[in-house]
């Protein structure tokens, strides 16, 4: 049976409406709820993906953060965008240094800042040749010889043409390159590296705690 002129009519106006809507939504939305009942032409149900990474929730992810990285208790990938919004202590440690104690330090900030949005974030690095245990004894040290509760990562290079990353663009944007272990960048709730603080710079150093409590405030 031919399909009448009005049906027709009531299909069309239903099909520019949905467009109008997705329009509206914008791109991300109209792949997750579009014409199709959220599935694609193909049959499969699509799916919405923040550009580059860009969002996380509600909250955009500075370029800063766009980057993954395992986590030193498993090796599952962790996205830092999920810190976005937070106030950052990134650390390079090593478990053989004169400065290692710093651990307990960098926990005590942990447990006092954590709830009012500050991340301690620690990346072992033997850039300095004083990380040469394997994963499991980075960890063991970490969790349970400090009783560290701040997220850990693998093993990486935080200097030179190899750094990774994250560390790459700190020494960029504060002009300093971590000259030892335990070197201290600080980043505020936008993502942007506004400090930098030498290894022998303790965590309880009254200058680093009024800095982190001046960008919590903020």
């Amino acid at each position: 049976m031919s399909e009448s002129s009005s049906a027709r009519g009531r299909r069309a106006r239903r099909s520019l409406l949905a467009f109008a809507v997705g329009a509206a939504l914008g791109p991300q939305a109209w792949a997750a709820s579009g014409p199709a009942g959220g599935r694609d032409p193909a049959g499969e149900r699509a799916i919405a993906r923040p550009a580059d990474g860009a969002t996380t929730g509600t909250a955009a992810c500075p370029e800063l953060l766009r980057h993954s990285f395992d986590r030193l208790q498993d090796e599952q990938p962790q996205s830092l965008c999920q810190y976005a919004g937070k106030v950052l202590l990134v650390v390079n440690t090593a478990s053989r240094c004169g400065y290692t104690p710093q651990y307990e330090g960098l926990e005590a900030l942990h447990a006092r800042y954590s709830a009012r949005g500050l991340v301690v974030m620690g990346f072992p690095s033997n850039d300095f040749r004083q990380e040469r245990g394997s994963r499991e004894q980075i960890a063991q040290l970490c969790f349970d010889t400090y009783g560290v509760r701040f997220p850990m990562f693998t093993k990486t290079v935080v200097t030179g043409p190899n750094a990774n990353p994250l560390h790459a663009a700190l020494t960029s944007a504060t002009g300093e390159a971590p000259a030892w272990n335990f070197h201290k960048y600080l980043v505020d709730r936008q993502g942007r590296p506004v400090a930098s603080f030498p290894s022998k710079v303790r965590p309880d150093d009254p200058r680093l705690v009024a800095e982190i409590e001046r960008l919590l405030a903020r």
